[in-house]
């Protein structure tokens, strides 16, 4: 919402937003969920540089958003995530530009595609257990870094799904970029806003756009050379650049590039981020961590990574792990005209969101909500406003039946292949922090494995 005077009057204004916004960051769970406790539901949250957000974490609550007219939703500007992603990114597009993106980028994500990066995907993290990224295998007495290991698998996966990149030269040169790209962006420059300026070529926001201008003209270069040589491929770039919108007109070379680099970006660090929660969360709990192996034996020493994903332990583990730790726990939606949600009458300009940390443990679904209990998606079906890890409605992620596959094989074949032990520093105690970090949000430190003997 634009101002203080401006909030429904059944809605708490929040003093020292300051302190408000700096408990968000540091455990956005908790501060949802202390919010919720103090203040019901709806409430309301500000944030500084980028408004206020009325906020749900209710089933009702998911549905009256999700379900609201399309004509009457955006993604609000500015954005924290918009100087990574750029305004023509499909996260950002608004209104006829956004459904004739979302119509040119879904065929490439379309199930039946999606199906055949199966190989790839394990090829990916059998390279990683292999040390093709370190040099060291990942045999017993190695400290595993797991954070690490998922985007470097994830970011494999990603370049050859969008550039067709095998070549190990390429996908390094990529690797590198990509990395300084992510670890530019960090949480301070993510929320304040007011950091994002030129101080004598030392800020932390000119580091930041000399890292995107590097990756630009990666990203540029393979477009050229893709036209040059006129051989599009098969992959997800050769998709767009054959694809036409309804007019006949290609996309543009600008959009192109947001459109890219979106993927390249949100495509990998998502992913990553629930892998090393799944590792972490199952090394916690050996019953659920014996079942799952249980089950990958019976699936036998080469399965077909399809028959994988069907596999319905693997399946609900991942399912209950991006319920516990949503990637992106915040669906944002500005209105372009009046709404109501949750009884509090919005208005046009006002923002208006779901809390998924709130909507993932409404212990009238959940029983037992802060509990990782893997087998509850065994017991039941959950609908799209009850779960809701990739969005809902109209604006849904895009790519989320990729990031389904992807999770499920990666974590096969590295609980199928090695035994893991948590370092000491994680084993025992409390869990890590989820926090801001560039695009998702994910564990505040690296999470460490110790290899162990088979």
């Amino acid at each position: 919402m634009s101002t203080a005077a401006d909030a429904p009057p059944a809605l708490r204004e929040p003093r020292l937003v300051p302190l408000h916004a700096l408990a968000a960051g540091i455990d956005f769970g908790r501060y949802f969920r202390w919010r919720h406790e103090r203040d019901g539901d709806p409430f309301l949250v500000r944030f500084p540089g980028f408004g206020s957000v009325v906020f749900t974490g209710t089933p009702e609550g998911a549905r009256e958003l999700f379900r609201a007219p399309a004509e009457l939703l955006q993604p609000p500007l500015p954005n924290p995530i918009e100087p990574m992603v750029g305004p023509a990114s499909l996260i950002l597009s608004r209104g006829t530009k956004h459904r004739q993106d979302r119509a040119l980028l879904a065929p490439a994500f379309h199930r039946s595609r999606i199906s055949a990066y199966g190989n790839v995907i394990r090829t990916a993290a059998r390279a990683e257990l292999a040390g093709e990224r370190t040099g060291a295998a990942w045999r017993p007495g190695t400290r595993i870094d797991a954070r690490a290991a998922a985007r470097a698998i994830t970011l494999r996966v990603i370049l050859a799904a969008v550039f067709g990149i095998e070549e190990s030269r390429r996908r390094d040169e990529y690797t590198t970029a990509t990395t300084e790209f992510l670890n530019s962006f960090g949480g301070a420059l993510f929320l304040v806003p007011a950091l994002r300026r030129n101080l004598y070529g030392l800020s932390g926001w000119q580091r930041f756009t000399a890292a995107r201008d590097r990756f630009d003209e990666l990203i540029d270069g393979e477009i050229r050379r893709r036209r040059a040589h006129g051989d599009n491929g098969t992959d997800i770039l050769g998709l767009l650049l054959d694809t036409r919108y309804d007019d006949g007109s290609p996309i543009t070379e600008c959009d192109l590039r947001e459109q890219l680099r979106t993927l390249l970006v949100a495509g990998h660090e998502t992913t990553a981020t629930a892998l090393v929660w799944a590792l972490y969360r199952l090394h916690r709990d050996p019953e659920t961590l014996a079942r799952l192996r249980a089950e990958l034996d019976t699936a036998g020493p080469d399965p077909d990574p399809l028959d994988l994903v069907k596999l319905p332990n693997l399946d609900a583990v991942c399912q209950e792990t991006l319920r516990l730790h949503p990637p992106v726990p915040i669906v944002l939606r500005r209105l372009t005209g009046d709404f109501e949600l949750r009884g509090i009458r919005l208005r046009a300009g006002d923002t208006m969101g779901v809390a998924l940390p709130l909507l993932h443990a409404d212990p009238a679904v959940w029983p037992e909500p802060r509990r990782f209990r893997p087998e509850r998606f065994l017991e039941r079906r959950y609908g799209p406003f009850e779960f809701a890890p990739y969005g809902g409605g109209h604006r849904r992620c895009v790519g989320a039946t990729l990031a389904d596959y992807e999770l499920r094989i990666v974590l096969a074949t590295i609980i199928g292949t090695v035994r893991l032990r948590l370092s000491p520093r994680f084993a025992r105690g409390r869990m890590p922090l989820t926090v801001p970090h560039n695009i998702a949000t994910g564990p505040h430190a690296a999470i460490t494995f110790d290899v162990l003997e088979p």
